[in-house]
């Protein structure tokens, strides 16, 4: 009876949200798209009036190259680069306040993020810190930032996040075991370009948890009580695009069009969700990160088909409508069998990407945290078509533990 009582809370919350989201100015970047956009983005930098910029970047791509042409086209414009290459996956508070200081330092007055998630994410804390005199902590929740960022342009190497679009960004805070996630209008970039070019290079692996990671946001929003028309129309057409595109391009990483599709889907995904919100999977799979240093993308790839079996019975007909869009419909098939067929879809997938059916790292001593960290997460910002309570929350992650695998010595001697 408590737990029916909750629930009702919980739905008539979202629909107060709901409410509010519809009014909301949700904003689009500038979007520069197709091979080379990242070029013709640096050109408009210069003549939109940029003299000082600071690049966000990781030291994996300046190693490799990707980041030296565009520092010379924009230098070559007549602005003054520098570049924070210190970004790591899963960016801390401490990580953000060295680009903050750094920042300061090279009097920036725009910043420039290339990368994948946590590059952008990175860039637009920093961003915020550099005009809001307030603690990351401070900013954490709901349209906490105060005034306007500076100036954030990015170009995304990955095709995953959709960050080039929306209005949130995820901070890791180590001391607390917690992914923060700080949400505000004010977060979206000004420009951003879609080159599906700089993807060609992208490790099978980096492609596949991306992709998936993109595919999450796109069925998270559809089978969201917040969903919408005009959010609709765009998480339908990226789980579409991801379907056919992602087995492609992780059979040939030199696809360009699948690369550039792939793009697209990513930031079409990132639409609907910014708006429709997403649900349990990216709950229980950021406290695998904030944990186990799970990366984001490979987190809700492992839990997306566990979550979808749970909340079938809720959202059937939504599940059965990304099914047909995905080219596994048939006569007279049932929206329950539909909904089943597209679960057992994505398994295939994971399992064609070497993308583990569980996580190994689970301790059974750190569900309760977990599941009481993750409902708290979920049940007052995402609008999951099905509850669980908390006995439920921890028996279903209890399922997601992969048991340790032997080593190659155990497995030669068994």
């Amino acid at each position: 009876m408590l737990f029916s009582l909750q629930v009702l809370f919980y739905r008539f919350y979202m629909f107060l949200l709901k409410t509010s989201i519809r009014v909301l100015p949700f904003r689009e970047p500038r979007l520069f798209t197709g091979a080379d956009s990242a070029l013709a983005l640096c050109d408009a930098l210069a003549t939109d009036g940029t003299r000082r910029l600071m690049i966000v970047t990781d030291a994996v791509l300046v190693k490799i190259g990707l980041v030296e042409p565009l520092r010379q086209r924009l230098e070559a414009a007549g602005i003054t680069v520098t570049v924070f290459d210190g970004v790591e996956p899963d960016p801390s508070v401490a990580l953000i306040e060295q680009g903050l200081q750094q920042l300061k330092r090279d009097q920036a007055d725009a910043i420039l993020a290339i990368g994948g998630g946590s590059s952008i994410d990175a860039a637009k804390v920093i961003a915020a810190r550099a005009t809001n005199n307030k603690a990351i902590r401070k900013m954490e929740g709901l349209f906490r930032v105060f005034r306007r960022p500076l100036p954030l342009h990015v170009i995304p190497t990955t095709a995953g996040t959709g960050s080039e679009v929306t209005i949130a960004a995820v901070v890791s805070d180590p001391e607390r075991q917690k992914k923060m996630s700080i949400i505000d209008l004010k977060l979206a970039p000004v420009t951003a370009c879609l080159d599906g070019k700089l993807m060609a290079g992208l490790p099978p692996g980096v492609t596949a948890a991306t992709g998936m990671d993109a595919l999450t946001h796109a069925v998270e929003a559809y089978i969201s009580r917040n969903a919408m028309k005009r959010t609709d129309v765009y998480a339908v057409e990226a789980t579409r695009l991801i379907m056919e595109h992602l087995p492609q391009v992780m059979d040939n990483g030199n696809n360009i069009e699948s690369r550039q599709q792939m793009a697209l889907a990513s930031y079409k995904a990132g639409i609907a969700f910014t708006q429709a919100g997403v649900g349990y999977v990216h709950a229980i799979s950021h406290n695998f990160g904030a944990r186990y240093h799970t990366p984001h993308g490979l987190g809700n790839a492992i839990v997306l088909p566990h979550v979808l079996e749970f909340s079938k019975t809720a959202c059937a007909d939504r599940l059965a409508d990304l099914a047909r869009v995905s080219g596994l419909d048939s006569a007279g098939a049932s929206d329950m069998e539909l909904a089943e067929r597209f679960i057992h879809r994505i398994r295939e997938m994971n399992a064609q990407f070497g993308i583990p059916t569980g996580l190994e790292a689970l301790e059974d001593k750190d569900i309760p945290a977990i599941a009481k960290a993750a409902m708290a997460e979920a049940h007052l910002t995402y609008a999951v078509p099905r509850y669980m309570d908390r006995p439920t929350c921890e028996a279903f992650i209890r399922t997601i533990k992969l048991p340790p695998q032997p080593s190659e010595d155990a497995a030669r001697a068994a």
